[in-house]
């Protein structure tokens, strides 16, 4: 993926705009209809291989994210900003992440999965149906788009959402991706239909899944290295979502601001949470601030605030590194419990890129000894356990205030994602930080 730069500085875009008013109309499970304000998925994606290839398909573990406002959305794979809206009718700009479905090999030193950019306007023409079309270029102005139907329906515990699309590709943009810059390919129109699917388990906890299929285009059967004229295509994971968004008084949302000071360490997660981690001999440090925009104070029943949190992290400069900068958009939740003071836990995931490659993950990944490209954009967790300060001094004008320790860490999931570049190895930074929250 040559420049994830532009998903996340959009994504911290959208989420800059959280403080509008919120709606309840559809939204998308994995980029279909959904009637949930907020959500996070986390499963495996199944794909065909189309090329001349000993392996016949493809996998990924994939993470995502859905956020319904009146303008500002996440959608699984995509995230816009409806800068025109009507009753049933809107026009947004948006970025969708795009699959590049070759051997996973050759995933780390190809890198063909990118991100589109564009427009999409929506048409509701009946209930439960819609009409989408998205004119969409690559990072080098290749263009392509989509001609959409959609329709869904609720049945019991059951959600299904079929679509049929016609995928139009100017000749450039078939040159790359089916051609690979190999074969001069002419425009064509890719045919896909599928269904996406949703079952409530229990409360908040869902499973999803989605099956769907890819018939290509007469120019594109023709390129020489492409053996398949149909691509197929799945996922399944869990997820969770939440029906209901808590309202709070007032034009502002409840949320809060948390900057904080780490310090990194050549340690992994086992050992850090043991208490065996060790010092970065250059004593790489990293400062950062996140914003948190509360969604819920409830999941599965339980008392549990979830937000959706974007974040902003600056890695200092030492010994073996310049200054870099770190963008983060993560959904966390928060358990609060009282011994003999209230005290709260956290968890965050998420996604994170990097201007460059910090120092402690050139090294992580050399240790690997694969030989593999690192990537700036990884999957992201946080961990943090929080006192309050109202209790700790007994002072309750200090109660929306919280003082706590962090673990920041980027990983690719274990080669097993080529949204991460298909690496194993990451980084992870120790820190303390204060919360205020209002």
């Amino acid at each position: 993926m040559k420049h994830p730069l532009k998903f996340i500085t959009f994504s911290l875009f959208v989420v800059s705009l959280l403080s509008t008013s919120f709606t309840s109309s559809a939204s998308a499970m994995l980029e279909g209809p959904l009637n949930n304000d907020w959500g996070i998925a986390f499963g495996f994606r199944n794909a065909s291989i189309p090329f001349r290839s000993e392996t016949s398909s493809v996998s990924d573990v994939v993470p995502l994210f859905f956020y319904k406002g009146e303008r500002v959305y996440l959608d699984g794979l995509a995230a816009g900003y409806k800068f025109w809206k009507d009753d049933d009718f809107d026009v947004a700009v948006m970025g969708r992440y795009r699959f590049f479905d070759i051997p996973s090999e050759y995933q780390n030193q190809i890198r063909g999965d990118g991100i589109d950019y564009g427009l999409r306007s929506q048409w509701r023409f009946k209930p439960d149906y819609s009409f989408n079309t998205e004119l969409l270029s690559d990072d080098v102005g290749n263009l392509h788009g989509n001609l959409e139907l959609t329709w869904q329906k609720f049945y019991k515990r059951w959600y299904f959402a079929p679509y049929a699309t016609a995928h139009i590709k100017s000749s450039d943009y078939n040159t790359r991706y089916y051609g690979l810059e190999l074969f001069e390919t002419k425009a064509d129109v890719d045919i896909k239909a599928g269904i996406d699917m949703r079952y409530q388990v229990w409360r908040d906890f869902f499973l999803v899944g989605r099956l769907g299929g890819t018939y290509l285009g007469h120019e594109t059967q023709k390129v020489d290295i492409i053996d398949k004229n149909f691509q197929f295509e799945s996922f399944i994971g869990i997820s969770f979502f939440n029906k209901q968004y808590q309202t709070t008084s007032g034009d502002w949302p409840k949320g809060y601001l948390r900057v904080s000071h780490a310090w990194a360490t050549p340690s992994n997660l086992g050992d850090i949470i043991h208490f065996k981690a060790e010092k970065d001999e250059y004593n790489n440090q990293l400062s950062s601030i996140f914003y948190g925009h509360l969604l819920s104070e409830t999941l599965l029943g339980y008392p549990i605030d979830v937000y959706l949190t974007p974040g902003l992290a600056y890695h200092h400069s030492s010994e073996v590194q310049d200054p870099i900068l770190e963008y983060v958009i993560a959904f966390k939740a928060y358990y609060t419990f009282t011994w003999p003071i209230r005290w709260r836990f956290g968890v965050a995931e998420g996604l994170s890129y990097v201007t460059n490659i910090t120092y402690i993950e050139e090294v992580d990944l050399a240790e690997d000894g694969k030989g593999y490209k690192p990537s700036k954009l990884l999957n992201y967790l946080d961990f943090s356990l929080d006192v309050n300060l109202g209790d700790l001094f007994r002072k309750p004008e200090l109660d929306n205030m919280w003082l706590g320790y962090n673990i920041h860490h980027r990983s690719g999931i274990f080669e097993n994602s080529s949204l991460f570049g298909r690496i194993k190895g990451g980084s992870n930074y120790q820190g303390l930080h204060f919360q205020w929250h209002w």
